[in-house]
C-alpha cells in the first residue's frame, strides 16, 4: 500500500516545526522523497520515522529556496559516506529543473569534503527534468511541470500510484490555471496554506504570494479534488493549528481534508 510520509509542515521561517517536505512510500518500502527542508533536522526526522536512507534512491527538489533545498546537502553528505563504507547499495538520483543541478553541485563543493563531493557524477546523479516530462520513479510514472512561480523557478509533479489514484504536488505557491491539466480531478492534492483567512491581515499571505486555508479549500472544490492536504503554514499557534484549519476549511471543501503534523503517515487509499 502506498503511504505519504510527512516529514515537515512549516513555511520557511518556522521554529516550532520543520520545513515542508515529504515522501511517497511504495509497497516495497522504497521512497520517492520531495524536498528536504532547510537543515540537518531532516536526519533526525528520518530516524524518528524509521525511514532508512538505504531505501531512498529518488529525491525531487522543487526549487532553490533554502527551506526546500539545504537539507539535500546533509543527505548527500551522509549517503556519500555510506557509499564509501559499503553501506548503501545502488545510486542516488536527485531530480530538479535544469537550473538547479549547478546550484546543488556548487553548494556541495563548497561545504562537503572532496572525497564525498566526488560521488556526485559517480553514484549520486543530478538529473534535470523539464516541463511536461514523465519519468519512471519507483513504480510510478511521474510527470513534472512548471508551476509558473512568480518568485524562484519551481516545478511540481503529478503521478499515478499503485492503486491507480492520482497524486499531485503544486509546490509552495498558489495554483496557476496554466497547470489545470495536471491538477484537475486529482485524487490527492497537496497545497500550501500559509495561514487562516481570518488571520490574513496579521500574516499577509498575499504579499508573499501564498494562500489561506479558505482559498486552498475553495480551489480544491472547484478542481474536483478528492483529498486535500494543506501544509507550508505559519507556526505561531501550532498546538491548535489542526483544529483551527479544519474549522475554517471544511465549509468550503466537500472532500477529505488533511492538516498533518510533522512525522505523520497518511495511507494513500
Amino acid at each position: 500500500m502506498d503511504q505519504l510520509y510527512v516529514f515537515g509542515t512549516g513555511n520557511a521561517t518556522v521554529t516550532r516545526c520543520y520545513n515542508t517536505c515529504f515522501a511517497i512510500q511504495n509497497s516495497e518500502n522504497r521512497f520517492f522523497m520531495v524536498d528536504t527542508g532547510g537543515g540537518n533536522g531532516i536526519l533526525r526526522i528520518l530516524e524518528d520515522m524509521d525511514v532508512e536512507l538505504s531505501n531512498i534512491h529518488h529525491i525531487f527538489i522543487t526549487h532553490e529556496h533554502t527551506d526546500h533545498l539545504l537539507g539535500i546537502v546533509w543527505l548527500i553528505r551522509v549517503i556519500a559516506t555510506r557509499m564509501k563504507n559499503g553501506l548503501y547499495e545502488g545510486d542516488l538520483n536527485i531530480y530538479c529543473h535544469e537550473e538547479l543541478p549547478e546550484t546543488i553541485s556548487t553548494i556541495c563543493r563548497l561545504t562537503i569534503q572532496r572525497k564525498f563531493y566526488k560521488m556526485i557524477g559517480e553514484r549520486i546523479h543530478l538529473i534535470p527534468v523539464y516541463d511536461g516530462q514523465t519519468l519512471p520513479i519507483l513504480n510510478f510514472p511521474v510527470t513534472f511541470f512548471d508551476i509558473h512561480s512568480t518568485k524562484a523557478r519551481q516545478y511540481g509533479f503529478t503521478t499515478t500510484l499503485e492503486n491507480r489514484q492520482t497524486f499531485t504536488c503544486c509546490g509552495d505557491e498558489p495554483f496557476n490555471s496554466d497547470c489545470i491539466n495536471y491538477v484537475k480531478g486529482s485524487h490527492w492534492l497537496t497545497h500550501e496554506a500559509f495561514c487562516l483567512y481570518s488571520q490574513r491581515e496579521r500574516f499577509k499571505p498575499y504579499e508573499k504570494n501564498h494562500s489561506t486555508v479558505k482559498d486552498a479549500c475553495e480551489l480544491a472544490e472547484t478542481l474536483g479534488i478528492c483529498n486535500l492536504i494543506l501544509w507550508h503554514t505559519e507556526d505561531k499557534n501550532i498546538a491548535n493549528r489542526q483544529a483551527l484549519y479544519m474549522e475554517e476549511g471544511k465549509p468550503y471543501f466537500s472532500g477529505q481534508l488533511y492538516i498533518p503534523e510533522d512525522k505523520t503517515i497518511i495511507p494513500l487509499t
